[in-house]
């Protein structure tokens, strides 16, 4: 490598990892209402198009995955479904039903955190991008801020299976004890 490519290399990956940031930041507010962390920024050239995070529990729609509320945002502000030219950072690897909208949103290039390792169409379980028969094609990032992004989700989890066992505790200290039948003498 040369100088400038290393110089240009430090740049980009800075540059990824500022936009990183705003998506958890965004995946932050998915918390904040109980949804899974998850967040997204589109940008084009340095420019923050729209954010999203996920909701699909208090939307009470399966599609309100993160990179969805930025896209549909993103082609509201920029009144086009299509949206070339535009980069798509998202804190954990698009599932293939995201990786088909950025697709069909001939988004440029997907920045991603966290692997998936049960649903991620960028090489984790699919590689969805790598598909050459596609008429477009989307160049994948991985690791950017991934140790970060996937502690948000593993804190995210283990919170919540303490509050389902505290609940659960909480429920059987309240229910009233009743003699065991069998050694009860009348």
């Amino acid at each position: 490598m040369t100088p400038e490519t290393d110089l240009a290399a430090a740049t980009s990956s800075e540059r990824d990892r500022g936009f990183m940031a705003l998506a958890q930041a965004a995946a932050e507010q998915a918390r904040a209402l109980g949804e899974v962390p998850v967040g997204a920024v589109l940008v084009r050239g340095d420019e923050v198009i729209a954010t999203g995070f996920n909701h699909p529990i208090g939307g009470h729609d399966p599609s309100a995955h993160a990179e969805m509320a930025a896209l549909r945002a993103a082609s509201a502000v920029l009144e086009n479904y299509r949206l070339p030219g535009c980069e798509l950072y998202v804190t954990l690897e698009p599932c293939i039903m995201c990786a088909g909208a950025i697709m069909h949103a001939r988004i440029a290039r997907v920045v991603f955190g966290a692997s998936d390792p049960k649903t991620g169409a960028c090489g984790s379980v699919f590689d969805a991008f790598s598909i050459g028969h596609l008429n477009h094609h989307t160049t994948v990032t991985g690791g950017v801020l991934a140790d970060e992004c996937a502690s948000s989700l593993r804190s995210f989890f283990a919170e919540r299976r303490r509050a389902v066992r505290a609940e659960r505790d909480a429920r059987n200290a309240a229910a009233p004890i009743s003699p065991d039948p069998l050694t009860v003498r009348s």
